[in-house]
């Protein structure tokens, strides 16, 4: 993606707000550093990074770039190690994100004719807050349901009669499997589910697809940048397109930090060009994608990333070999009678590690372990469960667990 001169024009009016807050988060980062001299893509790239860890440690209001009289709302991360990242909005950052919020659903298909049910989660997690702002802005009904509670979501989905589920994956195919069980689905009048918040496999969004009736969207966000909405798939489904106007993406190598050409796989990096209570600069969210190249065509002019395949930090290292999950979801594609719901199980015991690639299908999808050897460059041990046996969650489902306590 290039860095253009209207965009660079913002980066150094953020500089110069970011340096200009008395004790803030940014001061001593962008020491010796003068927006004035920041005129091309190279003096953009020169400018220092950011991570959760230095959010972290700004906990738990070291964040804001404005005065507390200004704080009309705080989020948090929902992350489960170190401290929170807690992200303070003004009330232009509220309006800002409804209208992203808006415009992606819009992008997605939905219209004031449609109900939508958030089965996602309230409180400090952005979802929940950031689905209903942004459908009230459009027009449509918001149905706030929250988080679990099938009992309850199943009798909402068929008494409010709603169009739209807004869930994560897992707890998409939950919902859709006790349906199924329960007989209610030819009761549902779902016409779409939007899915956020985790990364989820091909074969799962096909397995929610068949069993609830609907058409997938992806949508894109996370706490540290507004939440839910920066970006959202079209009828085209290919690609996310991200909204542009107030955010500023990168994809680069994580290892050697620079640019990766369109088309290559990359951690993607977000700035903040307009937000007020928490702005932020090249933040590194550790989410693997890549620019999908050319026009879409939808005929948006927004440009596009391909659907979240992973993160940084779920990588882990196996005899020698960097496994994420980003490649077994590409394994079990070809699978049949697999659904997408795996767990990989990794463990040192008796001086020597070893892999359990737990997954769920209707039958025995034959020797997996050749074809994950074949793929990714190693051996693991297979087991087969049923469907409907791997844990379900309204929130991030956890796949890989590393029990060699290194």
């Amino acid at each position: 993606m290039r860095v253009h001169e209207e965009t660079l024009a913002h980066v150094r009016a953020l500089v110069a707000r970011l340096q200009a807050v008395p004790n803030g988060f940014y001061v001593s980062r962008l020491a010796g550093i003068h927006p004035e001299d920041i005129r091309t893509e190279e003096d953009f790239l020169s400018l220092p990074f950011t991570d959760k860890n230095d959010l972290r440690s700004a906990y738990p209001l070291g964040l804001a770039a404005v005065p507390p009289r200004e704080i009309v709302r705080v989020h948090a991360s929902s992350g489960t190690t170190g401290a929170p990242v807690v992200i303070p909005y003004t009330k232009k950052d509220i309006a800002d994100w409804a209208d992203m919020m808006a415009r992606s659903l819009a992008i997605a298909g939905v219209g004031p004719d449609d109900r939508l049910q958030i089965a996602t989660g309230f409180g400090m997690w952005t979802a929940g807050s950031g689905f209903q702002t942004g459908i009230e802005r459009l027009g449509a009904m918001a149905i706030p349901a929250g988080p679990g509670n099938t009992e309850r979501q199943l009798r909402f989905l068929i008494d409010m009669e709603a169009t739209v589920l807004c869930a994560t994956a897992s707890y998409a195919l939950q919902l859709g499997e006790e349906a199924q069980k329960r007989g209610l689905l030819d009761q549902l009048r779902l016409k779409k589910a939007i899915i956020g918040a985790e990364h989820w496999t091909q074969k799962t969004g096909e397995q929610i697809a068949n069993l609830l009736g609907v058409e997938i969207y992806d949508m894109y966000g996370l706490t540290e940048i507004y939440g839910p909405g920066t970006g959202v798939s079209c009828a085209e489904h290919d690609g996310m397109h991200m909204l542009d106007e107030m955010l500023l993406y990168e994809v680069i190598d994580p290892h050697t930090l620079r640019p990766v050409p369109d088309g290559e796989t990359g951690e993607l990096v977000i700035t903040t060009l307009f937000k007020e209570g928490a702005p932020l600069l090249r933040y590194r969210t550790h989410d693997l994608t890549r620019v999908v190249p050319g026009e879409c065509p939808c005929g948006l002019r927004y440009p596009r990333l391909e659907r979240i395949l992973g993160r940084t930090d779920d990588m882990v290292k196996y005899h020698g070999v960097n496994i994420f999950p980003g490649q077994i979801d590409e394994l079990l594609r070809g699978v049949e009678g697999a659904n997408g719901e795996y767990q990989l199980h990794l463990r040192h015991e008796n001086q020597r590690d070893s892999a359990l690639l737990r997954l769920e299908s209707i039958s025995d999808p034959g020797d997996i372990s050749a074809r994950f050897r074949s793929l990714i460059g190693v051996s693991i041990d297979v087991e087969v469960v049923p469907l409907g046996s791997l844990p379900r969650s309204e929130k991030k489902p956890r796949r890989i667990f590393d029990f060699r306590g290194r």
